[in-house]
């Protein structure tokens, strides 16, 4: 708990069996964290064998690969379902410390904001962490572009290390989104159309071997699908046209 708020964190695991129980016990080790739910999307290897030995954790199998973003919705699902007031996404690959923890559930769990983002910009960890050069040059030109296009100034929309009030995930409708990686881009700017404030709290990271990352062509697809939206918002607001991923409820 923090502040008589219940904290939960959410993994969604894909082929996670090498870092999963590293994440989990580091995870645990902030004390503040009531529960974790790890999602896993129809792995190939032992992620789901190993998530079942974690105590104080509840599993959910997809039973076939539904993507990144669907995953995301189960793993958003669960955590209201078992009264998560406090929701904390963090990849199993061990990409993100969650010795960050504490820092942003406390953002949220004093009224501060309703939403708060581990940037890997701030600080300059990207590159240090071993991000490569042309992911790093992309994440520019996409997080410029959505800037201006959303109005927002955040130095980054790409990371995976995300914490959410339990009133900003019932505000947004996440069955609107896509069910592959853009859903991460869909949802921030979903935040954005209704309103709230977006922090960020500089996250150093370590991009291991056995970090999950998607490829160049996937990554493409990701990054025309991120300008998409940001226009889709910026054209919404202009009045031009309508959008169901922005309606307002």
């Amino acid at each position: 708990m923090y502040n008589g708020n219940k904290v939960i964190v959410i993994m969604p695991a894909y082929n996670a069996a090498a870092t999963l129980k590293k994440t989990y016990d580091e995870v645990m080790g902030q004390d503040i964290v009531d529960l974790v739910i790890v999602v896993d999307d129809a792995s190939r290897d032992e992620t789901v064998s190993i998530a079942r030995t974690l105590p104080r954790a509840v599993v959910h199998a997809h039973s076939e690969n539904r993507g990144y973003g669907a995953n995301q919705k189960t793993c958003y699902r669960l955590a209201l379902e078992n009264g998560g007031d406090i929701i904390i996404m963090v990849h199993p690959d061990y990409q993100y410390t969650p010795k960050l923890i504490p820092a942003m559930a406390s953002m949220i769990g004093n009224d501060l904001y309703s939403c708060v983002l581990g940037s890997r910009i701030l600080g300059g960890y990207a590159l240090k962490g071993g991000m490569p050069l042309w992911k790093y040059v992309a994440n520019r030109f996409l997080t410029g572009a959505e800037n201006l296009l959303t109005g927002a100034k955040l130095s980054e929309y790409h990371t995976g290390y995300r914490a959410f009030s339990r009133q900003l995930l019932e505000k947004i409708d996440l069955s609107r989104n896509s069910d592959d990686f853009v859903f991460d881009n869909q949802m921030l700017v979903q935040i954005l159309w209704h309103g709230y404030m977006i922090a960020e709290v500089s996250c150093p990271t370590s991009y291991a071997p056995d970090a999950s990352s998607i490829n160049f062509q996937r990554s493409v697809t990701y990054g025309f699908g991120c300008l998409a939206t940001a226009l889709r918002f910026r054209l919404a607001k202009m009045g031009i046209m309508d959008c169901g991923l922005f309606a307002r409820e």
